[in-house]
């Protein structure tokens, strides 16, 4: 069926790199906005395999595969960043993806995502590029001690990075680290973390969802609650954070964007996730309109949906077998909406489910 307004017809197939959680729950949404869904998976079995109408399996750097994929999908989006550089390549040459592969290399790229937040006007923590010793030691000069040596590639929940509390330790974390270059950052004493996640579609719009307080352990999202302790002021410079990055990279489909709040009441941006994110899983039962569901509108050009919150929110995530024993409890729970991702092994840092715990406005506890 035609929608009209260059809108992606129903019953067409939206093929989604990665099958995890997130290829998951958009594999979900996108059956509920009356579209089939492509799932490109490494392993069998997994989360987005579990309910798409068609799986192709494969490494991601097989390009035999990847084009089988993508040969049999309308429009192609992404589940996660870390995409080895020739498939991005090929894709590129691929009509609609969306969003564009230009905006997945800038963000799985710690050092041209970081120009890229600069350039857009985005306050950053002080930071240096890493190419060898004489760099660490302009590091160890100019940032001081302590500061973060990270990987500018395949990081993520606190994979790939080190703190350097002396020189020593800056020494042993760059030939531990690799590839090089790496990325130094000065570290941030910060008091909180904040996130936004927002969409915008093929024309442009923008629907963006309210900043949340984020909460972790070990490196991963523990919980993100809805609302925040953020001031009126400091939620619009979030807010416009967020918007001039989505609109500068001309991105299409949900995006997040990490951030501190400094002492002084200061926002510095971190990290953009240019997919649907673990912050705003919220979403899922506190709005009409989830991140899932905005994120396959934007790419099959519809409408955005409403971002208005109709409940306080707390997400709790469920990870390894401490996430695996709450189960239980969340089902139990009367407030609670509870999802769980078809993960049947449980392994330390794991990510199996989260759970939605739902007030009415003004009255959490």
């Amino acid at each position: 069926m035609t929608l009209g307004n260059g809108a992606l017809p129903l019953g067409s197939t939206i093929g989604i790199l990665g099958g995890g959680q997130l290829g998951r729950m958009s594999a979900m949404a996108a059956q509920r906005l009356g579209y089939r869904t492509h799932i490109y998976s490494v392993e069998q079995d997994s989360p987005g395999a579990q309910v798409a109408a068609q799986v192709t399996y494969g490494a991601f750097d097989d390009l035999e595969a990847v084009a089988r994929f993508a040969a049999q999908a309308d429009v192609i989006t992404f589940e996660f960043e870390n995409i080895p550089g020739a498939t991005l390549d090929f894709l590129a040459t691929q009509p609609h993806c969306r969003p564009h592969v230009g905006a997945i290399q800038i963000c799985q790229d710690r050092i041209a995502e970081k120009r890229w937040m600069e350039k857009s006007a985005v306050s950053v923590a002080r930071w240096l590029e890493i190419s060898s010793l004489v760099d660490i030691d302009a590091a160890c000069e100019s940032l001081g001690f302590p500061f973060v040596l990270k990987t500018t590639r395949m990081g993520y929940d606190g994979k790939g990075q080190a703190v350097a509390r002396n020189r020593e330790d800056a020494v042993a974390a760059f030939h531990a680290l690799a590839p090089h270059p790496l990325i130094a950052e000065a570290f941030v004493p910060f008091e909180r973390e904040v996130s936004v996640v927002l969409a915008r579609g093929v024309g442009g719009e923008l629907a963006l969802y309210e900043p949340v307080e984020n909460v972790h352990q070990h490196h991963i999202l523990h919980q993100s609650i809805v609302p925040s302790r953020l001031s009126a002021e400091q939620k619009d410079v979030c807010l416009g954070y967020a918007a001039r990055l989505a609109q500068a990279l001309d991105f299409v489909g949900v995006m997040a964007l990490e951030m501190f709040v400094l002492p002084d009441g200061g926002i510095v941006g971190n990290e953009i996730a240019p997919r649907p994110h673990n912050s705003g899983h919220w979403t899922m039962d506190a709005c009409v309109c989830s991140q899932f569901d905005q994120h396959i509108r934007a790419v099959a050009g519809l409408p955005l949906g409403a971002t208005e919150r109709h409940f306080d929110v707390v997400m709790h995530n469920l990870v390894g077998q401490e996430g695996a024993e709450a189960w239980s409890g969340f089902v139990a729970a009367p407030n609670v909406v509870p999802h769980w991702y078809g993960k049947n092994d449980v392994r330390k840092g794991r990510k199996l489910g989260h759970a939605n715990e739902l007030w009415a406005m003004g009255t959490m506890r």
